[in-house]
């Protein structure tokens, strides 16, 4: 059926202007200050803003094996819910979609069951354990959008080595969990004073930023499309800016708690802080933000990585690593980054929407324009609220932003021309 949707503020080319936009058969028909309506509906969000729907690029999903954190549906509920139009699932499940016969079986349930559009990765290696590489031509060709054995770095740099010659052939993304095991030290969070304070094992800097270096070197002789995800440093921004400075094919992503939150702010052994990478120094902060504005960091990813309560524990010692994030990324960015005039909303909206899909060649996402899917997210800019994880749709309710005051909040998401926000839900 088709409908016309007005606002006073809508985001089209980069800009906000008065519009109303057209909608049949899930697209956008027509988009102009005025549209004839004739019998068609008109929805008018007249003290609202409306924007391309947000892009995240790194998501878990846990289906299929890990069903008691997370599924398909709630997870895409959740990215619904927090504005996004467009995810891509993560391949640490269980079984690994390694094979193109397990690719096209999630692109299968990832259709029927998810609210959203979910792209797919496959692993790099086999079983995600670094070791043998699979069938990449044959993974694309099944649907996969990427590559990436995330939660583990590739130890070995013969392999990823191969695996890079083998993408840059294939045209796939490589997307990297950037961690040395060797360094890791058996730490739960970031190694400095407030680890020894808290009498916690630390993870240092270098567990990072020396498999980074070594990536982005074999990057550069490989040619592949290599994306580091979830940079937590300031020297991995700066290998990272050296490496696009170069002619590296070389992309990157940073959180919403890795530009919000640092270490200073843990002040007990509370396992909802615990995430990989951990937050790091409030000096590392300042550069990932940074890194955001000089176009070092490409995007904003949640790395939404939701977990039961069992799996959170009671110390950080025995706990999962990592928290959820579609659900408050954009009230939190808002409230901290806009709000204060760090940022404009244009620009917050360019690393959530517009430069993943971009980066990624994802025609299909990341603006308001005829022709393309009716993938839409109405803001209210003037409501202030908590983030209540009792109103969260994700299973996952680990994050340590329980309760914290916001400003901004996605109030509809429009997937291809159908509502699917928590209303209709």
């Amino acid at each position: 059926m088709a409908m016309i949707i007005k606002a006073p503020q809508v985001l089209i080319k980069g800009q906000f202007q008065p519009a109303e936009i057209l909608i049949k058969a899930g697209k956008i028909a027509q988009i102009a200050p005025q549209i004839a309506g004739g019998s068609k509906p008109v929805v008018e969000f007249s003290d609202k803003v409306i924007v391309p729907g947000l892009v995240d690029v790194h998501v878990h999903l846990r289906e299929p094996g890990l069903t008691d954190k997370e599924t398909i549906h709630t997870g895409s509920l959740a990215a619904a819910h927090g504005g996004y139009t467009t995810i891509a699932a993560m391949p640490n499940v269980d079984p690994v979609p390694d094979t193109p016969e397990r690719i096209a079986q999630m692109q299968e349930l990832n259709q029927r069951t998810g609210v959203v559009h979910i792209l797919q990765y496959a692993s790099i290696t086999k079983r995600r354990q670094g070791h043998e590489l699979g069938d990449y031509p044959q993974l694309k060709a099944a649907g996969a959008f990427g590559l990436s054995d995330d939660g583990s770095g590739i130890q070995s740099a013969q392999v990823m080595y191969q695996a890079m010659q083998a993408a840059a052939q294939a045209g796939l993304p490589l997307m990297a969990h950037v961690e040395d095991h060797s360094l890791l030290n058996q730490g739960v969070m970031n190694a400095g004073p407030m680890a020894q304070r808290l009498h916690l094992p630390g993870i240092p800097e270098v567990s990072e930023t020396a498999q980074l270096a070594r990536d982005l070197e074999l990057a550069a002789a490989t040619g592949v499309h290599y994306h580091a995800c979830h940079l937590s440093t300031a020297r991995s921004v700066e290998l990272v800016r050296e490496a696009k400075r170069r002619g590296v094919a070389v992309s990157a992503e940073v959180t919403p708690h890795h530009l919000l939150l640092d270490d200073s702010m843990i002040t007990d052994d509370n396992p909802l802080w615990k995430m990989n990478p951990p937050l790091r120094t409030l000096a590392d902060r300042q550069s990932l933000l940074g890194g955001l504005f000089d176009g070092t960091i490409d995007m904003i990813a949640t790395d939404h990585a939701p977990h039961t309560a069992r799996d959170k524990g009671d110390s950080m010692i025995n706990s999962a690593f990592g928290i959820t994030g579609l659900e408050t990324s954009f009230a939190l960015l808002y409230t901290h980054l806009v709000q204060p005039g760090i940022c404009s909303l244009e620009q917050l909206i360019q690393w959530m929407s517009t430069n993943p899909a971009q980066v990624f060649n994802l025609t299909d996402a990341g603006q308001i324009a005829v022709g393309q899917p009716a993938d839409l997210t109405v803001l209210d800019l003037q409501k202030t609220t908590t983030i209540k994880v009792s109103e969260m749709k994700s299973k996952g309710k680990n994050t340590p932003f329980a309760n914290v005051p916001v400003h901004g909040q996605v109030v509809r998401t429009m997937v291809a021309g159908r509502w699917v926000d928590l209303e209709e839900e």
